[in-house]
């Protein structure tokens, strides 16, 4: 049984709620995929923090439209899931890997805010460093010359012990 159109509506608004907060949605063909295999996708989705949905196209497309990401609704044909999330490497990487190990799911477009991306792109898109890995990568450049002025400060006293060793040496030596 279909929805009647206040539920249609609440799926609409839900969606639009996610839409508007994402920064990436991916699309993807599941035709063929069983049951546990999709549990599996979803629980892995919902730990990334992203938010999972098998849609009918039409809700969908009513959801994106007038945003950035409206371009995607020409793409948007057959059974589809969507992935929408707040960190674009991550809604990629998640699908692109589900979509390596099965041959049935099959990412058809992506859309980041004003761009539409091809299933190429996203997968570029997935073989970059996440968030969390660019961040620790940005604190180890900012703390790199702190470190070393640390170094070059703790080599002055470590210099003058290492000459008073060698002439507390020397003296014993004669």
């Amino acid at each position: 049984m279909g929805l009647n159109i206040e539920e249609k509506k609440a799926v609409v608004a839900e969606v639009s709620g996610q839409v508007a907060k994402a920064q990436a949605i991916v699309v993807a063909e599941y035709r063929g995929i069983e049951v546990g295999q999709m549990t599996a996708l979803r629980a892995k989705a919902r730990g990334a923090g992203i938010y999972f949905r098998v849609l009918k196209n039409t809700l969908a497309r009513r959801a994106v439209a007038d945003t950035p990401y409206a371009g995607l609704a020409e793409h948007m044909v057959g059974p589809l899931v969507y992935g929408i999330g707040s960190d674009p490497v991550a809604v990629a990487k998640v699908l692109n890997d589900f979509a390596k190990s099965n041959e049935k799911f099959a990412i058809k477009a992506g859309a980041m805010a004003g761009h539409v991306l091809t299933a190429k792109d996203v997968a570029m898109l997935a073989n970059m460093p996440g968030r969390e890995e660019l961040l620790a990568k940005l604190l180890g450049t900012m703390q790199a010359p702190i470190a070393k002025f640390v170094q070059t400060l703790n080599e002055v006293p470590a210099k003058f012990v290492r000459g008073l060793a060698a002439v507390r040496d020397q003296k014993e030596a004669a």
